[in-house]
């Protein structure tokens, strides 16, 4: 082989005495061979692909830019260059003096490697990337390999005159043009028109070397430190990163596989089948028999799951196994391309201790040429350089992974939202399912980051032992065995810690569904005085969380502190065992501090091996949860036809159908035929289906046999109106174009334009979450105007016209829904529960427990003599000219006789329907998060201000826009975290780690004085008792260091959960003790947010940010320590780089902290634009409006993406740069050794050069730890900022009310103001009346008069802004909140119940016995129902009271009030919701059991309050009339003028 090279090159091949002197050299055939090859082989390999786009014919070519031909012009110079030289060749051939062949050869490659260099600059025109990688890395090898022959002609030509001038020369211009090329492609080459592109995003456009070194990102951190960044200034995603593109291709993946699962599962399913159905041979029961017990139990079983919790246990199977495979599959590119850098990565690491093993032996040889010292120096250098621009490359992508997989996740996650059916969704609450977006999702996020640890671990693992077992032979197996050890004590913890963990997730779950609930219910929780009680019951949730929480702390301690000392134990086994084994072997400083190295290169390994196999386990239960819910049933509408008949609109056919699959049908064999353009009426009494029938039109419920079939597109009102967190407009377009004049004729006719005049931003005014802002009937109407302006063909109105007062029920009707009105010519099916407006509907459907008992037009129905006939006769409606209100009072109040005839036979026939479907009824229909009903915003206050601010109205935003703190985060903020730690703890948790460094430091030097022992004995034996000494010490001080960082980590856990405990109780407390108002403008998002991010950031992340930042600091000052004692110039190195890492630090820590606080503000509006669209599902789902929603959140996800990969990248950035100053650090360490050659021992070098080594990671981590820190100390600072909310007035006060206050009953006001909000109007302006002891009051206005805030104002919801309210003589603002709330009781308008029991429900403090309990529940006509319930008083209620009807839920409400019996009862509007059948229930209670109790009635249908003693007449905020409606009948003012339009003509007329 060298022979034929010789004669190709015409000279010496290789010779290894070139090398054997102080200026050594290479051979000039081998410069001339080998050193061209390896860079054009390289290129030639790699660089034909980049020609691909030339061939396809459709791209475009990209503009040319000045840096386009400045390249093309050096790579067109090159070219001649190589022409020049093969010229020369040619022209010596003519000579006669043979040139060897190398000279032909050479140029010509060269001529080849310039032309295609030429055509890939051209190719990359194709790309917006014009800048290639491959070209890139050529230019580098090139110019590495250049240096030899450019040194060796030089030094020749110091040395003798230059033989050859022409090739001289020649080689020098093409190695300064090549040099050039280099410097001109590491710039970006942008062309014109990618310009907008790049000002979007640079990453697209950025050079190779300026992707490697993240340098487009520079920019942004400027910016970042020049002033808070803010959403606008990050830049855009990818295409590629588009939660868009990435979850269209994980939706493809996904079915394929989940339909593979399903199929394993059924196979699965039949296994079992076979498997219990063997056993039943001997039973001689026929197979029939056989399967109906099964039946049977089965039901059984079900029963009592259902009770126990509505997870669908952990018993059902579900498809397992999808989710990793899908992921896999979607994002396999990413995976492969980081598995290539960390394998580069890989095999460095173990260079550097070979490295250090040839420094230390040249070190101690005093005959080593010096060029070799140098050249282990710059060797080292450039090991650490590449290895940490792969590490960072990999990083980089798994990260970039993480954050594809959140989104992906979260978008599979939202769509499945969309689909699911209402069994699989009733599975788990609103919180859960938000749960599986934050928490599980974001555990993957996390996984993806470390996934490459599972196999680069033991992979490191295995090659350090290989490196190991050739230092220091079998003795390496002690200290191999000694970590084999290890691994099953970290495996126990690891289970462990499992357990703790998912018990964890339940408690966390249970106390987010509790917060959810109480911020729900607030408003009910203040004015029952509930607080302390749901206070209590969080604070044992939280209690138990915190218990496991230390038990977790106290296994991690130990994991920490097992960790820590494993490579001290391991390192001390082996040297112990190498000394003790055999006389001869002496540790000397090579084979000591090469396994020191190595060790050190284990100890990140095994650190990482057993996080990733925790983060496993978790991720592990995430999966479990996420694939149980992606796969879970699909809401099925196949019973729903869209089939053309000619005539018809809706058609039922023999349709049953049931809220579960296998329920009882709510629905039953119901045929119907609706025809195109008719108003059909829906009645039937609470629970007889009327809202299922709704539910099954628009396919939200199981069917069991029959279809319906709909043809054209649908509209929806619910009962519950589900109002979006946007502008009123948005809300009544929901999506679709703005046509103006339909938009004015819709608000028109839904009666809105006087709501709009009193908004304070007309139809812009921002709407609360959950339509907060606005009453109840205001709701109800942009509900309604919703539906009109989508203009469809078919209109199911679930009882809209419930929520709003008489008059405007009568104008919505004539306006909208009647026969004259807008709708007259659509298909309306409306459930109602108003009589009044029978007569003018084209068609009645009567419905009993679920089946249509009659249908037809009123006069058909009334000829038919049946049930409905005999209901209206016998109060003849037949006068029709007594107006049509009147009707609806008269049905009023008989309406009890016919609920006996009616009601009783049926629940003898079958309890079982009648009870289930009572609780099933509306279930879905009704919003998941019931709507908090809201005190009526001020109107008056808003005209006003109107007029004083043209720009931003004031009350316009109610969502004042979440604070972001900017700038540094206060010191306060760490002292507040220490002091709720605790000092005491904070100072022996310092000293703790103190000296565990002082310990590692005596530990390394004691090491580095026993290698020296080698040299000091050189040709001695070993003297035993110096050997013993050695080990002794050594394992003294290695122990100490494990003890020391033990007590550490054992302390700061307890003081952990210490500061976690007193945060959550400062913030529980102070939420509770917040103002209604706090909870107006703040949306429950917010909150939530703090009591779930906020919280676990307190409890889980900064415990250990802390402990990690302050280890590494330690570790850092000491390893600083020893190598300045090794070599006391570097010292002077510290400066200048302590100087860049600062800055660099400070730059970006700045950046950084922003881009965590912006995240985690464009992450609440994920969660909560997700929670409304659970709760308004079957909304969008009527609408058909999925696809936008499902935008909409891709957009929302796209907004958090982009701060969070700013914030990778970011975290990239400075990881480059810093690690770029540790493998400065390493350089200096080494070449100051070499530079001092001679004056050191071995051993000090080992030590120094070691532990420069170890530097790079520490120095990156801490920077990592305290931006991560200065991050996660944000959460104190958000939760320390709803620790200051101002409060309410205290609970109790130290004047008490008398015991048995009120006795009386008596209210005074005297000339009372109050307003909301300090910057609106006044809403009550000085309102002075006296009520007497058991006066019955009513109180009327129209919306917006300032009726809600009576009540507010009388249960201190509001406080006075001026003016004085007395109850039996005692000034209600000098006491207590709570005695004053505790001894009143009110009826509120929207029945809100909470999770629990009933009887919880009813009496959360278990004040009263049981017997007063049931006598209450006799009272309000419940005792049946619950009688009737497998629990009785301890029925579960679910989520919102999910599983009650409106009906019911409004009777409990009544119940409540009768267990309290005050004094003074207010009712606010309870009537509502209501059937006439249980309205009559609740009045006549309240007539015979409140009869010796004041009274307040705040009406909205005015024949409630007509035997009243005195009706209260209010507007705008003023009493204008109060006398008894006898005498406002006869006056002729307001109420009379009220009572006309609810056609109520004398007070005698309602005959009550």
């Amino acid at each position: 082989m060298s022979a034929a090279l010789e004669k190709y090159c015409g000279s010496v091949f290789w010779n290894a005495s070139f090398l054997a002197q102080e200026d050594a050299d290479l051979p000039v055939c081998f410069q001339q061979t080998v050193l061209v090859w390896i860079p054009i082989g390289f290129f030639w390999i790699f660089a034909p692909w980049q020609l691909m786009p030339m061939c396809k014919s459709k791209a475009k070519k990209s503009s040319l830019t000045k840096l386009y031909i400045t390249k093309q012009v050096l790579a067109a110079l090159l070219m001649l260059t190589a022409v020049a030289e093969l010229a020369l060749a040619f022209v010596g051939n003519v000579r006669q003096d043979q040139p060897p062949p190398v000279q032909y050869t050479n140029p010509s490659l060269y001529i080849a490697t310039w032309l295609l260099v030429l055509l890939i600059h051209d190719a990359r025109r194709f790309y917006l990337r014009r800048d290639s990688g491959v070209l890139f890395c050529f230019w580098i090898l090139s110019l590495l390999c250049g240096i030899f022959p450019f040194q060796s002609l030089i030094r020749k030509a110091l040395q003798a005159p230059i033989s050859d001038v022409p090739r001289f020369v020649l080689f020098f211009i093409s190695y300064g043009l090549q040099l050039l090329l280099f410097l001109v492609s590491s710039f970006s080459d942008i062309a014109s028109e990618a310009k907008e592109t790049t000002k979007k995003n640079p990453e697209v456009t950025a050079s190779f070397l300026s992707s490697l070194t993240f340098e487009w990102y520079t920019s942004m951190v400027l910016k970042g430190h020049r002033k808070p960044l803010e959403m606008e200034d990050l830049w855009d995603l990818k295409d590629k990163d588009k939660t868009k593109t990435i979850s269209v291709k994980m939706e493809k993946n996904m079915k394929t596989l989940i339909k593979k699962a399903k199929a394993e599962m059924e196979k699965r399913k039949r296994k079992k089948r076979l498997r219990e159905s063997d056993p039943d041979h001997g039973n001689r029961m026929s197979k029939a028999q056989s399967q109906d017990i099964l039946v049977l139990e089965e039901k059984q079983t079900k029963g009592k799951r259902k009770g126990a919790k509505g997870d669908s246990g952990p018993g059902k199977d579900f498809p397992k196994g999808w989710l990793l495979k899908t992921l896999f599959k979607t994002f396999w590119q990413n995976l492969l391309l980081s598995v290539a850098f960390k394998l580069v990565h890989d095999g460095l690491v173990f260079v550097s201790p070979q490295l250090l093993k040839l420094l230390i032996s040249f070190v101690s040889d005093a005959d080593a040429f010096a060029w070799q010292g140098y050249l282990y120096a710059i060797l080292l250098f450039l090991a650490a350089l590449v290895q940490s621009i792969c590490l960072q490359q990999h990083f980089h992508l798994c990260f970039q992974l993480g954050v594809s997989v959140r989104a992906s996740l979260t978008a599979a996650i939202y769509k499945k939202a969309l689909t699911i059916s209402s069994t699989t969704r009733k599975e788990s609450t609103v919180g859960e399912t938000v749960n599986l977006m934050s928490a599980d999702a974001q555990r993957f996020m996390d996984m993806a980051n470390f996934v490459h640890q599972l196999w680069s671990s033991p992979l490191q693992i295995v090659l350090a032992t290989i490196f190991l077992w050739l230092e220091l032979g079998p003795s390496v197996l002690a200290g191999i065995g000694v970590m084999v050890l290890l691994i099953p004590i970290n495996g126990f913890l690891a289970t462990k810690a499992k357990s703790i963990q998912v018990r964890n997730m339940k408690n966390k779950d249970e106390r987010m569904k509790i917060m959810s609930e109480i911020l729900s219910g607030i408003k009910i929780l203040k004015l029952f005085a509930w607080e302390p009680s749901f206070e209590k019951r969080i604070k044992e949730i939280r209690a138990r969380e915190l218990r496991d929480l230390r038990n977790f702390s106290y296994l991690q301690s130990v994991s920490v502190f097992v960790f820590n000392s494993a490579p001290f134990l391991v390192s001390l086994a082996s040297f112990a065992v190498y000394v003790l084994v055999d006389e001869n072997n002496i540790l000397d400083a090579q084979k000591a501090f090469t396994a020191i190295s190595l060790f050190n290169v284990l100890r990140f390994p095994m650190t990482m091996l057993p996080m990733v196999i925790s983060t496993l386990v978790q991720t592990n239960v995430s999966t479990e949860r996420l694939e149980r819910y992606l796969a879970g049933e699909d809401l099925d509408t196949s019973a729903i036809h869209h089939d053309p008949i000619a005539g018809n609109a809706v058609r039922f056919s023999e349709a049953t159908f049931a809220w579960e699959q296998d329920g009882n049908a709510v629905i039953r064999d119901v045929t119907l035929d609706i025809k195109p353009g008719s108003l059909v009426a829906v009645v039937g009494a609470v629970g007889s289906g009327k809202s299922s029938l709704v539910s099954a039109m628009l396919g939200e419920m199981e069917n069991i046999k029959g279809h319906v079939n709909i043809q054209g597109s649908l509209a929806y009102v619910p009962q519950q109106a589900w109002i979006q967190n946007a502008t009123l407009k948005d809300n009544i377009l929901f999506g679709s174009e703005l046509d103006e004049a339909r938009y004015q004729q819709v608000i028109k006719a839904c009666a809105l334009l006087p709501d709009l005049e009193l908004l304070p931003a007309g139809d812009q005014t921002e709407i609360g979450e959950k339509g907060i802002n606005l009453s109840g009937g205001q709701k109800q109407r942009v509900s309604l105007a919703r539906a009109v302006y989508s203009n469809a063909d078919i209109y199911l109105l679930d009882d809209p016209l419930s929520a709003v007062d008489a008059h405007v029920g009568k104008y919505l009707f004539d306006h909208v829904l009647g026969p004259k009105g807008l709708l007259q010519k659509k298909t309306r099916i409306l459930v109602t529960h108003s009589i009044s407006f029978l007569p003018q509907v084209d068609n009645i459907v009567v419905l009993v427990a679920g089946a249509v008992s009659e249908h037809g037009s009123y006069s058909s129905l009334l000829a038919n003599r049946g049930a409905f006939a005999q209901f209206l006769n016998s109060y003849g409606v037949q006068e029709m000219d007594t107006s049509e209100e009147k009707a609806a009072a008269v049905a009023l109040v008989e309406d009890a006789e016919q609920s006996d005839e009616d009601t009783e036979p049926c629940v003898e026939e079958g309890p079982d329907d009648v009870v289930t479907m009572t609780m099933k009824r509306e279930a879905s229909i009704r919003q998941r998060e019931f709507s908090r009903s809201l005190s009526r915003r001020s109107t008056r206050s808003f005209q006003e201000a109107q007029k004083e601010a043209p720009k931003k109205l004031k009350g316009q935003q109610l969502i004042e826009k979440e604070a972001v703190e900017t700038g540094k985060v206060k010191l306060s903020m760490y002292v507040r975290y220490l002091r709720a730690v605790g000092w005491g703890f904070s100072f022996f948790v310092t000293m703790g780690y103190l000296t565990e460094y002082v310990a590692y430091v005596g530990t390394n030097l004691w090491l580095s004085a026993w290698t020296d022992d080698a040299q000091l004995y050189l040709n001695q034996t070993y003297p035993p008792a110096q050997r013993d000494l050695r080990i002794g010490v050594f394992g003294a001080l290695g122990v100490a260091q494990a003890v020391f960082l033990f007590a550490a980590t054992i302390l700061s856990a307890h003081g952990a959960v210490q500061a976690s405990r007193v945060m959550h109780q400062q913030l529980l407390n102070n939420i509770l003790h917040a103002p209604m108002s706090f909870f107006d403008t703040t949306p429950t998002g917010r909150i939530v947010n703090r009591f779930a991010k906020d919280i676990f950031t307190v409890d889980e992340t900064i415990p250990m940010s802390f402990r990690s930042w302050l280890s590494c600091f330690m570790a850092i000052i000491s390893t600083l320590l020893m190598i300045s004692l090794a070599t006391p110039f570097f010292t002077l190195v510290i400066i200048p780089l302590g100087i860049f890492y600062y800055f660099v630090l400070r730059f970006y820590v700045s950046t950084s902290r922003q881009l965590r606080r912006l995240d985690s503000v464009t992450r609440s509006p994920i969660y909560s634009h997700f929670g409304e669209t659970v709760s308004g599902l079957s909304v969008i789902r009527a609408y058909g409006h999925q696809e936008r929603f499902l935008q909409q959140n891709e957009s929302t996800v796209d907004i958090n993406q982009k701060s969070v990969y700013s914030w990778i990248v970011s975290n990239r950035w400075l990881a480059i740069r810093l690690e770029f100053v540790g493998s400065l650090v390493v350089f200096f360490s080494a070449l100051l050794a070499v530079i001092s050659k001679g004056t050191l021992e071995g051993g000090i070098v080992g030590l120094s050069v070691s532990s420069a080594l170890n530097v790079t990671q520490t120095l990156n981590w801490l920077v990592r730890m305290s931006s991560e820190l200065e991050t996660n100390i944000v959460a104190v600072e958000r939760i320390h900022e709803y620790t200051k909310v101002k409060n309410e007035a205290p609970w109790v006060t130290e004047k008490r009310p008398p015991h048995g206050w009120p006795s009386k009953g008596e209210i005074q006001f005297v000339d009372y103001q109050v307003r909301y909000r300090p910057e609106l109007e006044l809403v009550l302006q000085g309102i002075t009346c006296d009520i007497g002891s058991t006066e019955k009051v009513g109180v009327v206005g129209r919306t917006g008069a300032g009726k809600s805030s009576l009540t507010n104002c009388l249960f201190r919801v509001l406080e006075a802004a001026g003016g004085t309210i007395f109850i039996d003589g005692l000034d209600i603002a000098t006491i207590g909140l709570h005695d004053l709330r505790q001894n009143l009781t009110i009826i509120p308008q929207d029945p809100v119940l909470f999770t629990g029991t009933l009887r919880m429900n009813l009496d959360p403090f278990d004040q009263y016995p049981d017997k007063e309990v049931w006598k209450a529940l006799e009272l309000a006509h419940l005792k049946p129902f619950v009688q009737d319930l497998p629990e009785g008083l301890f029925h579960p209620v679910s989520e919102g009271g999910e599983n009650l009807s409106v009906g019911q839920r409004q009777l409990v409400c009544l119940a409540r009030a009768l267990l309290r019996k005050a004094k003074i009862l207010i009712l606010d509007e309870a009537t509502a919701a209501v059937d006439l059948e249980t309205d009559q229930l609740i009045q006549t209670t309240i007539r015979s059991e409140f009869a010796d109790c004041t009274v307040l009635t705040i009406a909205h249908r005015l024949h409630t309050i007509m035997d009243s003693n005195r009706v209260m007449v209010l507007q705008a905020g003023r009493i204008v009339e109060y006398d008894s409606p006898e005498e406002l009948l006869q006056k002729q003012g307001i109420f009379s003028a009220m009572a006309k339009d609810a056609g109520i003509i004398n007070a005698q007329t309602t005959a009550l």
